[in-house]
């Protein structure tokens, strides 16, 4: 099952610019910060309601003042949720990150669904190797199939180890912008979703590792759309297939991303599904995530 209708998405309390964060994310800008709460909490709100509109399950949880957490609209990062009723938490790059981590998330996903085991990574932090979930990670959930650009956050170690403890085949290569640095996370390069996937292969540089994803993608028998780099600086890639309680599937994206999109592009998704997109930009700006960063997917068993 790729794609499910029910999210987790954390409004902010306290977002800001995370300088830690933005020593390898590209996608931050500092300077554009003033009122970035109250500008976030509007977006945030905004884009929950263009959710459920479309019958889409969120489950809201409000973030804690304390401890500060500047990132914590973006779950992603350091929690999944997998059908066989498994929790998976992550090893984080950023000290401050790490702190996302709160109980009381867990105790409402717990309250609302099944959860059979949980999966602890975080250990890893100790030896600085880091593996940021579904930001590190895009997984083809339905042939087992975890797609990674390697970079400091995202180790290939913990990759295949995680991999092979999730019954996952590893394809990790390395992705990079236009001015040769690493790419922070998967996420923000390629998008895969039931029958097609969004990404940015010339980001992809050795083009044995290029051929090697294009095979992985055409042999799993997804269509290839490709983005520019242009397209993926404007969070293109940032996409997220999710469906609604009848099993309509949306493809889900930043106004800034779906504005970047072709009219050819757009025609080309919509044959597939409908598009979502919602304004994002101050999110975007200070926290170099995008619509896919915020939203959690959850595929526990619902508790009867």
């Amino acid at each position: 099952m790729q794609t499910t209708s029910h999210l987790l998405m954390i409004k902010p309390v306290a977002f800001d610019f995370n300088a830690e964060t933005a020593v390898n994310n590209a996608f931050q800008q500092e300077g554009s910060n003033e009122n970035a709460q109250q500008k976030a909490e509007a977006e945030f709100d905004g884009f929950v309601q263009k959710l459920t509109a479309a019958g889409v399950d969120v489950t809201v949880v409000q973030d804690t003042p304390q401890p500060h957490t500047p990132d914590s609209i973006f779950p992603n990062n350091w929690i999944s949720f997998h059908q066989d009723g498994s929790i998976v938490l992550y090893p984080m790059y950023a000290v401050n990150r790490r702190a996302e981590r709160k109980q009381h998330v867990l105790d409402t996903i717990a309250a609302k669904f099944e959860v059979k085991k949980q999966i602890d990574f975080t250990s890893k932090e100790k030896e600085d190797h880091f593996l940021e979930g579904t930001g590190s990670m895009v997984l083809d959930r339905d042939k087992k199939i975890a797609y990674a650009c390697l970079s400091p956050r995202t180790d290939k170690t913990v990759f295949e180890e995680w991999c092979s403890k999730m019954n996952y085949t590893p394809c990790s290569f390395y992705s990079v912008d236009e001015k040769g640095g690493e790419i922070y996370h998967t996420n923000v390069m390629m998008c895969v979703a039931d029958q097609y996937v969004v990404i940015c292969l010339d980001s992809i540089r050795d083009a044995a590792e290029r051929d090697n994803v294009f095979d992985t993608l055409n042999d799993s028998g997804k269509k290839i759309i490709e983005i520019s780099y242009k397209q993926m600086n404007r969070f293109a890639g940032n996409m997220l297939q999710v469906e609604n309680k009848t099993g309509q599937r949306y493809l889900v994206m930043s106004n800034q991303a779906y504005n970047a999109l072709t009219d050819r592009q757009i025609q080309e998704l919509e044959s597939y599904n409908p598009i979502i997109h919602s304004d994002l930009t101050t999110i975007e700006t200070n926290g170099g995530g995008s619509a896919r960063c915020m939203m959690a997917e959850v595929f526990l068993p619902l508790k009867k």
